[in-house]
């Protein structure tokens, strides 16, 4: 069994992420590939290949040569993308290829001390917590002697390990779809920011392809990602917004480092949240493609999803955090966009899971056939539908105040006091409370880190602060 020592190993919403040789260590990454493999077993699925693909975090290459070690040795046949890869482009190629499983070795837009894995089953979607509570309990329970490896070498003579490349395959799926010829008539020029992450190949290859004028930055190999965390964020962007201004750009492009969430400057140099880019693509889709259906997104996620689907006799799905939930109520619902707040969105016909390089090419083909400037589309689109702004807070906490602060909240239910009316109150995923007045604040723990996370959205920014304000001073946290 397992020493007393071993760091534990816990999956959260997006996979299991870690700190670098301190919990994501070669033993822990190859305890989970061993239990990956025992759950395939298990399932009697090992007829069916595993994709297998990495990031440009430091040690991801080398972390997914000794999954696959475990995996061939388990006499499973791996198929490892040989080339640094967008997580959509992985999760694409799980379903392409009739995979059960696949895992990508990335701790997504976590600062560069982090790595990760996430765990995709059929279909190229996120696993379910059914399957990764398995994965973790089984991962948990193996020691070091129980762990099988086999020289990759002498695995890939084998035929049990496979490296090749779905990029053109993934490519060609995008603009099989994306109306280029309006693009290309558009003649757009377009700065890219891939965040030294791994977009800039897919992301860059569709929109020269569609002739826009493109420059992009920040695209070299860095697994420190420039000193900045590796996420399209109002305060990551500032030189994607001071490159949209001087170069006149009609819009910019940031993707987070494994390029399933996406970040966009509008021709002013104005950030646009990742709520406003769900709206726009969602009316988009609507009212300018024809496309019918409602529209999922998480439960920190805008309301004005729900006056877009409203007014065109639609409905908009609440689900939990994480956006396992999301696809799930697509493919149930027959929803047309899903997506939730931190920058992650689907759009149906394409993967069940987060997209930020279909994404980016999608808005790309909105402001082209549109004609109009990117900061005119969203003006319109505001007077049509109104207003509301939404501010996020990440309050740090000591990790033996942890207990005491979720009794507080979820077991005692000893809420603040708002001066706004409160509708009612909702435990489904942390605790959110609605306003009469159309807003509402949201209060969960991240599932990686020791923070509390409080989304609040009103009519103004300055409502919204100050309910962000009152949650902050009620449990004292700064």
């Amino acid at each position: 069994m397992v020493a007393a020592t071993q760091p534990e190993i816990n999956f959260g919403t997006g996979g299991w992420r870690a700190i670098i040789a301190e919990g994501f260590t070669k033993l822990n990454v190859q305890r989970v590939a061993q239990a990956l493999a025992d759950l395939i077993h298990e399932e009697n699925v090992s007829d069916k290949p595993i994709v297998l693909g990495y990031d440009r975090r430091f040690l991801s290459d080398a972390f997914t040569w000794w999954v696959a070690e475990v995996l061939a040795a388990n006499e499973l046949h791996v198929h490892l993308i040989d080339t640094p890869a967008p997580t959509p482009m992985i999760m694409w190629t799980v379903r392409n290829l009739g995979c059960a499983y696949g895992v990508a070795l990335t701790a997504s837009h976590n600062p560069a001390i982090y790595n990760g894995m996430k765990i995709f089953t059929a279909g190229g979607r996120d696993a379910e917590v059914a399957v990764t509570d398995k994965i973790q309990t089984k991962a948990r329970a193996l020691g070091p002697d129980e762990i099988k490896t086999v020289d990759p070498v002498a695995a890939t003579e084998a035929g049990l390990i496979t490296t090749a490349t779905t990029m053109n395959d993934y490519i060609d799926s995008i603009m099989e779809v994306i109306d280029t010829d309006a693009i290309r008539k558009a003649g757009l020029r377009i700065i890219l920011d891939p965040m030294f992450g791994v977009s800039r190949t897919c992301l860059q290859t569709i929109l020269l392809t569609a002739r826009c004028d493109l420059h992009t930055i920040h695209d070299r190999r860095d697994p420190l990602f420039g000193g900045r965390m590796p996420s399209p964020a109002f305060d990551t962007v500032h030189a994607l917004q001071r490159a949209v201004i001087d170069s006149q750009a009609a819009l910019g492009i940031a993707t987070d480092g494994d390029a399933d969430r996406l970040g966009i400057v509008d021709d002013t140099g104005a950030f646009l949240h990742p709520n406003e880019i769900l709206v726009l693509l969602y009316s988009y889709l609507l009212e300018d493609k024809g496309w019918e259906g409602p529209c999922v997104r998480n439960l920190a996620t805008t309301h004005l999803l729900d006056r877009v689907a409203k007014a065109h006799g639609q409905e908009c799905i609440e689900v939990p955090v994480g956006f396992k939930w999301v696809s799930a109520a697509m493919a149930e619902h027959d929803a047309i966009i899903g997506g939730e707040s931190s920058g992650g969105l689907t759009v149906r016909g394409h993967i069940a899971g987060k997209d930020g390089i279909y994404a980016g090419s999608l808005l790309v083909e909105m402001v082209a056939k549109k004609g109009k400037p990117l900061s005119q589309i969203y003006a319109d689109l505001i007077a049509q539908y109104g207003k509301l702004e939404m501010v996020e807070a990440n309050l740090s906490f000591t990790i033996d105040l942890k207990e005491k602060l979720m009794q507080q909240v979820f077991t005692d239910k000893d809420l603040p006091t708002f001066k706004e009316e409160i509708d009612h109150v909702s435990f489904l995923d942390g605790c959110k409370i609605y306003f009469k007045n159309d807003g509402w604040v949201v209060i969960r723990f991240s599932g990686t880190e020791p923070l509390l996370r409080v989304f609040a959205e009103m009519p103004t920014k300055e409502a919204a602060q100050e309910i962000v304000d009152t949650v902050a001073d009620y449990y004292h946290l700064g």
